[in-house]
């Protein structure tokens, strides 16, 4: 089973039948074996733009309690990172969920993502490699 980090567009498709990826993010999801890791601001925000269905939120809660995803701890040194992090991309913007994975793909070394954004693209880490999105849009 392969360590895949994943982000909070493609969770939020996950269980929002309505959500336009939904489909396509649950055969992909499906058709893989993933390890999926993300992060605490990644699952807020996940929850927050599910907020118009408790039942959706509740699933999210539950499926992470369950084990189908991993939830990264981050410490302070992340924290100053995250600060770098978003600094540096001030133009794209990058948002605290995004720089959290980013820290995250550093941290554990870990080079694909799922992400239905194509900022991943730009984001750089620490040894000038981006994060590569594997989920085709």
């Amino acid at each position: 089973m392969k360590s895949t980090l994943i982000d909070a567009g493609p969770i939020i498709a996950l269980f929002d039948r309505s959500d336009s990826y939904h489909g396509r993010i649950t055969q992909f999801l499906k058709s893989g074996s993933f390890h999926l890791i993300s992060t605490w601001p990644v699952l807020t925000e996940a929850s927050h733009m599910l907020d118009f269905d408790k039942r959706a939120q509740v699933a999210l809660l539950e499926w992470v309690y369950r084990g189908g995803l991993e939830l990264l701890q981050l410490d302070s040194a992340a924290v100053r990172r995250i600060i770098e992090l978003t600094k540096k991309y001030d133009d794209v913007p990058m948002d605290l969920a995004d720089a959290t994975l980013v820290v995250a793909a550093e941290h554990l070394g870990i080079r694909d993502i799922i992400s239905i954004d194509t900022d991943f693209y730009v984001y750089r880490t620490t040894d000038k490699e981006h994060v590569h999105n594997i989920f085709q849009l």
